[in-house]
């Protein structure tokens, strides 16, 4: 449909009757286009959408840990029993950084996941269109753009549709049966 809407900014500001103007058919493909825009203005951008260091349509991810800000993690000094001391907190995210780059560099309270990937146990990277880089345990992945990737799928109708299937599935059972009986 991108004969049909000249700009981006039009894009924008169309409801849905000056898109059926337009000739923007059938009413679904309508409400599909304006969900989509609606998605863009809140920032949901999908799988991916929000990973800023990209080339030629791949993008790294790693395990990056490190000490929680703010948050003391030491025992109370008990009188009378040796005290020990204890590592601070740690916190593990996934991030689209480069592998240059130092933790040090990085504000750590503006640091965020990768939105749809999170550390799984020791530090294993899961999530949609994964695949870890070899000889990395899981703890450095890429991110390739792939067709349907953004994709919103439907459902599909199984035999019938829901209110019909138990029909549908039981004239089929009863054909079989006429079919083995001769």
């Amino acid at each position: 449909h991108a004969a049909k809407i000249p700009t981006w900014q039009t894009l924008f500001s169309l409801t849905s009757t000056q898109l059926r103007d337009l000739g923007v058919e059938p009413a679904r493909t309508r409400r599909y286009l304006l969900w989509w825009r609606d998605r863009f203005r809140k920032g949901v951008f999908g799988v991916g959408g929000d990973l800023k260091h990209v080339s030629n349509g791949e993008a790294e991810v790693r395990v990056v840990e490190f000490p929680v800000p703010g948050i003391e993690s030491e025992k109370p000094v008990v009188e009378g029993v040796a005290s020990e001391v204890i590592p601070p907190r740690m916190r593990r995210v996934v991030l689209n950084e480069p592998a240059d780059v130092v933790l040090e560099k990085l504000n750590l309270k503006k640091l965020r996941s990768v939105e749809g990937m999170k550390v799984k146990g020791a530090g294993t990277i899961v999530g949609p269109y994964i695949n870890p880089v070899k000889g990395t345990g899981g703890s450095v992945a890429k991110i390739k753009v792939q067709a349907g990737m953004w994709e919103v799928r439907r459902g599909v109708k199984v035999d019938g549709g829901e209110r019909r299937k138990v029909q549908v599935r039981r004239k089929r059972l009863l054909d079989e049966r006429k079919k083995t009986r001769k």
